[in-house]
């Protein structure tokens, strides 16, 4: 299987997803980006997979969908073109075995998809940081992360947004002298000076480094009560405090 990426945006991700005569595309938020990718002698797309509805993922699905009369994939709402509806279960895909997971939190019918150990998760889970909070609550957004983050720590984690250093700032703002974090933030400055993705990253590097994957670390919650002290020791009040401040983080 190869993966390729599509930026679109400022910084959306689309991924082509290649494997035998399957050619998926994940998150098309623009269909021209793709279209440029198919001319350089890439192969047409056979599926379109969707994780979320908002429009810097699905805002070319309509016109990729009729051009190419492929099926799209994604929750039972609000996807344009939807043809086939998923839930949470194990499906084939142009005969390849795909895991979709449910992941309520950035919005209510969020979905992320694992392939082999390749999990393409929208806007739940970012390198060193998660999704705002649109439609779920902090609680079922805890429970998703909490999902990911118990999946081998070989599984590469595909976002759909370049908020790499974004997300280290905020980290290394709670936790100056983390060291993981410090060596994350120099790999990916060098990265985005010459252009390339920071990413995939995978499950044990994010447990390792990311907060929003430590709120029971006694370390983190040190950290989180160094900021504020009213805040109370639990995991879903600490997860709660970091994505408000995150939400807020200049």
């Amino acid at each position: 299987m190869d993966i390729h990426f599509i930026p679109a945006f400022t910084d959306n991700y689309i991924y082509a997803v290649t494997a035998d005569t399957a050619c998926w595309i994940i998150d098309p938020g623009a269909a021209e980006p793709v279209l440029d990718w198919i001319q350089q002698d890439r192969c047409p797309p056979t599926a379109i997979l969707c994780t979320h509805h908002h429009t810097d993922h699905v805002g070319g699905v309509a016109a990729l969908a009729a051009q190419f009369k492929i099926p799209v994939y994604g929750a039972n709402t609000r996807i344009p073109s939807l043809t086939h509806p998923l839930q949470e279960g194990k499906y084939a895909i142009d005969g390849v075995p795909v895991t979709i997971m449910e992941l309520p939190g950035h919005t209510r019918d969020h979905l992320a998809y694992l392939v082999d150990q390749q999990l393409f998760c929208g806007d739940t889970l970012f390198a060193a940081g998660c999704g705002r909070l649109f439609e779920g609550t902090p609680a079922q957004m805890l429970h998703s992360l909490d999902r990911l983050a118990a999946l081998p720590d070989a599984t590469q984690v595909y976002c759909a947004h370049e908020y790499t250093l974004s997300n280290l700032r905020f980290a290394r703002h709670l936790e100056p002298d983390h060291p993981i974090l410090r060596e994350r933030e120099r790999r990916a400055e060098r990265q985005r000076l010459t252009g390339r993705p920071t990413l995939p990253s995978t499950i044990g590097l994010e447990r390792a480094s990311n907060p929003f994957l430590r709120v029971r670390e006694s370390s983190l919650i040190a950290a989180v009560q160094a900021h504020d002290l009213s805040v109370p020791n639990d995991p879903l009040s600490i997860f709660t405090a970091l994505r408000s401040w995150k939400d807020q983080f200049q």
